[in-house]
């Protein structure tokens, strides 16, 4: 698939570098989500009606993910995701 250029401007996305490339970057008031959506950074859902960020890398938009906010803003700083067992603390 060729690589389109996008008009970051006219949509109100952003693009934002982080350690393993650029991103382009929508922030979503949540208000339109028609489904929960699996946070990549912590694992859980998302919430309907819940502010969140789609990330994608630059010219992979097949790839974009729903994140929560938090977890997007500390995405450059997590460890490799582990597997926690169905009783584990999540903190």
């Amino acid at each position: 698939m060729e690589p389109r250029e996008i008009n970051i401007a006219s949509t109100g996305e952003s693009r934002e570098d982080h350690k393993d490339g650029t991103y382009i970057v929508r922030r979503l008031t949540g208000s339109g989500s028609t489904k929960p959506y699996r946070c990549p950074g912590c694992d859980q859902l998302i919430p309907l009606a819940t502010p969140h960020i789609v990330a994608w890398l630059e010219y992979d938009e097949e790839g974009r993910r729903h994140w929560h906010n938090t977890c997007w803003s500390k995405k450059d700083n997590r460890r490799p995701n582990t597997e926690r067992t169905r009783n584990a603390p999540k903190f």
